[in-house]
């Protein structure tokens, strides 16, 4: 069970529907596990996080080929990236990565870039959200000459990442064996649907479908309602950072055996570890999961409840934090001492008369009257915001979770910012997300191919 911090609210951002003040003066008051913080309209204005240098690139010089498209394997590349590496993201000679086309919306078109095909489409906001600080080059490998520039590319990198169904790349003479006679320190990263063994082991890896099958839909959604999916890829989310972390193990470890790893990485096994204790429920205790919407299976309350004008998320996750609920929240003491409700054991026993008698209550004011009375109480709460209240939210805004890059296309844009800090700053952008082959002359010159060669290899399409 995860634990949230709140913060003190006033009107100042209620145009945005927020109901949190700002700025802060940061007052820890310990209440169990939470701390809760104290606003002052005279205190200044918080310090918000820098960009970088907070410690040097961890991963500069290191060259990272990326065979990959759509999410997980973006995902994984966008992260080592984003530690200084220098990703090469190999893309379809005519249309590049799916991605591209995964429209509306997408960035203005403001401008066409120098040496950018004027038929290229505008950049969908789905591409870019995942390729910051990576080059892009276009090669043709199913031709032999496209393969041979596959494998000088291979020859000076120092991470593979591919995401083919497994065995394909094999197939090309680009499998990890291949790879390997030509850079023995190769780090060989496959992410897949299935892995690279069992009787899946061909299958396509799709988000949605692995989400299915891997258990994770059928925990999510309310009790009474079909499965439902989660509102994002989060298996291939989960899948790429498995991978980036895999990555810099056998980095690691490459320093200490002087020789690369293949990495076998899957969206199936990967959603199964998500499972954290559900699986744990069922391995352990033979426990069969169930839909419980936003409710928690062991904790109560600990969900979404409905007010006179809107919705609340309420986590009362121990007694302590009930028993203020009761009496200080909800003015109801005689719910604290009731043995249906004392503990958690009994109000799990009796979570639906709860839930009921809790609703009754809430449903008697509105959701800035709740927000008021919750304040400061050690209670965690929150307002359901929306996407444009999560930008907004002082807190966002103080962290810098988005930042602004000048992209030669799309002009002025805004991207989610890297998530981790290092000394206080986050890791800088050095790269828009690139057009599509926006650096193959680039790459191909670094390779030894004269203006010339390039020019001929366009001519043909092989890049």
């Amino acid at each position: 069970m995860s634990l949230c911090i709140f913060h003190p609210r006033t009107a100042a951002h209620a145009q945005h529907g927020l109901r949190y003040a700002v700025p802060f003066k940061f007052c820890f008051q310990k209440i169990g596990t939470k701390r809760s913080y104290q606003a002052s309209a005279k205190s200044p204005d918080p310090p918000t996080v820098p960009y970088g240098p907070g410690m040097p690139p961890p991963l500069n010089g290191i060259r990272i080929l990326d065979l990959t498209r759509v999410l997980a394997g973006p995902t994984a590349t966008m992260l080592l990236a984003d530690l200084g590496a220098d990703v090469v993201k190999v893309e379809e000679v005519s249309r590049g990565d799916d991605t591209r086309s995964w429209s509306p919306p997408s960035a203005p078109l403001v401008s066409t870039a120098p040496g950018a095909s004027r038929h290229l489409p505008p950049e969908s906001a789905y591409y870019l959200a995942v390729n910051r600080n990576k080059r892009s080059i276009t090669v043709n490998f199913k031709s032999l000459e496209g393969l041979e520039i596959i494998r000088k590319l291979v020859a000076k990198s120092d991470i593979l990442v591919e995401n083919f169904v497994s065995g394909k790349l094999a197939s090309m003479g680009l499998g990890y064996d291949d790879c390997k006679k030509i850079n023995n320190r190769l780090i060989y990263t496959s992410i897949t649907g299935y892995g690279q063994t069992g009787p899946y082991r061909t299958a396509a890896g799709y988000d949605v479908i692995i989400e299915a099958e891997a258990g994770l839909m059928h925990i999510t959604g309310e009790p009474d309602r079909p499965p439902a999916k989660v509102g994002v890829a989060a298996t291939d989310i989960a899948t790429g950072l498995y991978a980036h972390g895999a990555i810099m193990a056998a980095l690691i470890s490459r320093q200490q055996t002087g020789k690369g790893v293949w990495i076998d990485c899957n969206l199936f096994e990967s959603q199964i570890a998500g499972l954290a204790n559900i699986a744990a429920n069922y391995l352990i205790a033979g426990q069969e999961a169930a839909r419980y919407g936003t409710a928690h299976p062991s904790v109560v309350p600990y969900e979404v409840f409905p007010c006179k004008d809107g919705f609340l998320m309420i986590g009362a996750g121990n007694n302590k934090q009930f028993k203020l609920l009761a009496e200080k929240v909800l003015e109801e003491p005689a719910l604290a001492t009731d043995p249906k409700f004392a503990t958690n054991d009994t109000r799990v026993e009796n979570r639906t008369e709860l839930i009921r008698t809790i609703t009754d209550v809430l449903m008697k004011h509105d959701k800035e009257y709740w927000l008021e009375r919750f304040t400061g109480l050690g209670v965690p709460f929150g307002p359901i915001n929306n996407i444009e209240q999560t930008f907004n939210h002082p807190q966002a805004i103080a962290r810098k979770v988005t930042v602004e890059v000048d992209h030669p296309r799309a002009g002025k844009i805004k991207l989610v910012a890297p998530a981790v800090t290092y000394n206080g700053k986050k890791m800088e952008v050095r790269l828009p997300p690139p057009w599509l082959s926006e650096h193959t002359s680039e790459v191909m010159e670094e390779l030894g191919y004269s203006v010339e060669q390039i020019a001929d290899l366009r001519e043909r399409a092989i890049i």
